[in-house]
Formats: structure tokens, sequence, C-alpha cells
């Protein structure tokens, strides 16, 4: 049965700054083990900057070439603000022996910090596979939102970068167990740390939940990549004891 090799890097974010972050990640990143499924915080070359105008870049710019040379032998994943026939998105990017193999625009923009003001929302979800897993990303926000978070057994494991501050970190702990017990899947949440251009303090949090809710290694603070190994048996093992899934609600989505 398949197992898979996560690393969540933890990192700060220099606000703004692109080159400075990718020095920084291409220092951690050589470390790491060839066949890793690495996963990098929200917006993790600028922070959650409301200037895409400055910050954004097209697919081609120098942050999805830094993901693709750095996914020769790994899976690199991460958000980056991205312009595109003169609109701009927080784009989920899935890399791997230097291609772009999944993208994913983030549906529930952070309104409250005028997100939707500055970047054009996705319409659809995503999944892809690697090495055996299917895996589903979704993007800080869309983590308060179950219906759009829903698995079809299309996912293995979910995905939630972010850039999720210490003053809700209740919630942040709260709903990614919420989503592995109701989807009886794998939850990663990899988080930044550090102070952003607004003064926000971010400490991290990054965890993995299993299809039970169970927290894995849940890391407070550190600038770190923590490495986690996960069995596809445990997966089977829940949904054949607990066939909950079959059980759920049908329903459809407008976008």
């Amino acid at each position: 049965m398949q197992s898979l090799i996560i690393r969540a890097v933890q990192s700060d974010i220099l606000w703004e700054n692109p080159k400075g972050n990718l020095e920084r990640l291409t220092e951690i990143l050589k470390h790491l083990d060839a066949g890793d499924l690495v996963v990098l915080p929200e917006l993790f070359a600028t922070g959650f900057s409301m200037q895409p105008k400055k910050i954004a870049q097209s697919i081609k710019g120098d942050i999805v070439s830094w993901m693709k040379e750095n996914s020769a032998d790994k899976m690199v994943c991460g958000t980056v603000a991205i312009q595109e026939e003169g609109k701009y998105y927080n784009r989920f990017l899935a890399c791997f022996r230097g291609d772009v193999v999944a993208t994913y625009d983030k549906r529930h923009l952070f309104s409250y910090a005028d997100e939707d003001k500055h970047y054009t929302a996705g319409k659809s979800q995503i999944s892809f596979e690697y090495v055996g897993w299917k895996i589903k990303p979704f993007i800080c926000y869309d983590l308060r939102f179950p219906v759009w978070c829903r698995n079809k057994e299309e996912a293995d494991l979910m995905i939630f970068c972010a850039n999720w501050p210490e003053v809700r970190i209740h919630a942040w702990n709260a709903l990614l167990p919420a989503r592995a017990i109701e989807n009886q899947c794998f939850v990663l949440g990899v988080n930044r740390v550090g102070v952003d251009g607004y003064d926000k303090s971010h400490n991290g949090e990054s965890q993995l939940c299993n299809p039970l809710g169970v927290i894995s290694n849940k890391l407070t603070g550190e600038e770190l990549a923590i490495k986690y190994e996960v069995q596809k048996s445990e997966i089977l093992n829940v949904r054949n004891q607990f066939p909950f899934l079959k059980d759920a609600d049908v329903f459809n989505i407008s976008v």
C-alpha cells in the first residue's frame, strides 16, 4: 500500500521580497529528499499582500520558474500571485519534474481583508495524483467552507496553504480536524510564521490530521520543514470501518 512523504515548510516570509524568500527557501529545499511532497505557505514568495500590481507575475515569471527548477525530483506546491489577461489570481501550483502539473485558483477570497477587491476568484475545484495519491488543494479561507471542501472520494489528501494569523488560530486548529473527520481523508495545513507587512503576527501551527481528525506534530512558532509519512491503508481502514461518505447529502455548487 502506497506511502507518501510530506514536507510542510512552515516559513517566515520577507514582505514583498521574492528574491529574498526564494533564496531562503532554496536553502531549505536542498536538504529535502527525492520523492517528497513539498508544501509551502500561501503566497510564500511575497506574503499576503493586497498589492497584486506590485507582486504578481506571469506564469513564466521568476517565482514559477523557481518552483519548476526545484521540482526535478520532488513535487513542489504553493501559491503565487499570478497576472493573467488583466486579472490577478491567488493561484496554487503543483510542479513536478520541471513542469506545472496542476493549478487551482483560490475560490473564497478573504473579503475581511479586501482580497476580493484585488484578486479574481476561481470557479472550479481540482484534484491531481502523485505517487498513487489523490490530492485536492485549497487555499486558506477556503477552510471555513465545508461544502466547497466536500470529498466525493476524489481526495486521499487535502492541502490547505495559508497565511492564517495568530489572533484567529483557534479556528484553524478546529477546522482542520473537522475537514479530515467529515471527509475521511488526511488533511494538511501549512501556515507561515512571523509578522507580515500589516503587522499581523503568525505562529504557524502547521499540522497533519489523519482521517479520524487526530493531529500529528503540530508545529508552533518555528521556521522548519516538518516531515510526515502517511499510509494509504489508514484511509481505507477508516472508510471501510466507518462508511459514512455513502450517506452524504447530494448537492450542486453554483459559482
